[in-house]
């Protein structure tokens, strides 16, 4: 396990591999331990990181640090004390609103960003994921795989508070505002069946512009880095072997990818 002190706390991250660095987001459901597979598929040409937020996993649990902006303040001072010029960022719900708050902050530090299950308003997120506890979350959106199984295990370690407080506290931000705002090239990806976090409707994903996608997995819930394994890890690896600024709209799933893993 690897922890650094950031804030006077501890804050736990694990990284794979070598080359351009890339961080790794959880959601509201785990830690980061379900991206251990993402993370294998992208260390062939990154060096992968994955930290756990404030109060999940095995990171520090201090109520006052689990707002929407200390989340992102923790992955800016994470950012700084490994010495990256520049990121790519693949976040995950919670994550995903933190990466993009973080990409709107400094736009020239994030070289791309992977947007998966981004509620586009506080509406789109199912109530349930402000009444159950963090192992009831688990078992509700969570598949039999053998990571899924793992991922339970990580979930029940969460503060729920710290769940409850970053879902109330997206009330406050306009998520379709602020995901056209970002000038970062940016891909978002949804699960077709996902009953945690409603996808956007197509009128508000039609108004994003030039360098945001989106692509839909029909067949994913919550979890497609899960639920997906082989289509979700060459999407991404397509997604990051784009040149530097250049747009995912060329980025398609593609039919070879569906073949061969039915």
């Amino acid at each position: 396990m690897s922890a650094i002190i950031l804030q006077d706390e501890i804050v736990h991250y694990e990284v794979l591999g070598r080359g351009r660095p890339l961080i790794f987001l959880h959601g509201w459901v785990g830690s980061w331990r379900y991206w251990i597979p993402s993370m294998q598929a992208a260390s062939i040409s990154s060096r992968a990181y994955a930290l756990d937020f404030w109060g999940f996993g095995e990171t520090a649990k201090e109520p006052s640090r689990y707002l929407l902006n200390q989340q992102t303040a923790l992955l800016s001072d994470f950012r700084y004390e490994m010495g990256f010029e520049k990121v790519a960022i693949i976040g995950h719900g919670l994550g995903a609103v933190v990466g993009l708050l973080f990409a709107r902050e400094h736009p020239e530090l994030v070289n791309r960003i992977m947007a998966i299950c981004l509620p586009f308003d506080s509406r789109a997120i199912n109530p349930r994921l402000q009444q159950a506890s963090p192992g009831d979350l688990a078992d509700w959106l969570l598949g039999n795989t053998p990571d899924a199984q793992v991922t339970r295990v990580e979930a029940a370690k969460a503060d729920q508070d710290a769940i409850l407080r970053s879902i109330h506290n997206l009330q406050e931000i306009e998520i379709t505002d602020l995901a056209a705002s970002i000038e970062t090239p940016s891909l978002l990806v949804f699960g077709q069946n996902d009953p945690a976090v409603s996808p956007a409707t197509s009128e508000k994903l039609a108004a994003l512009p030039e360098h945001v996608h989106y692509i839909v997995f029909e067949n994913s819930g919550h979890f497609p880095m899960l639920d997906e394994v082989n289509k979700f890890n060459r999407l991404m690896n397509d997604f990051l072997s784009l040149p530097s600024g250049e747009s995912p709209r060329q980025l398609q799933l593609k039919e070879e990818w569906k073949r061969r893993i039915r």
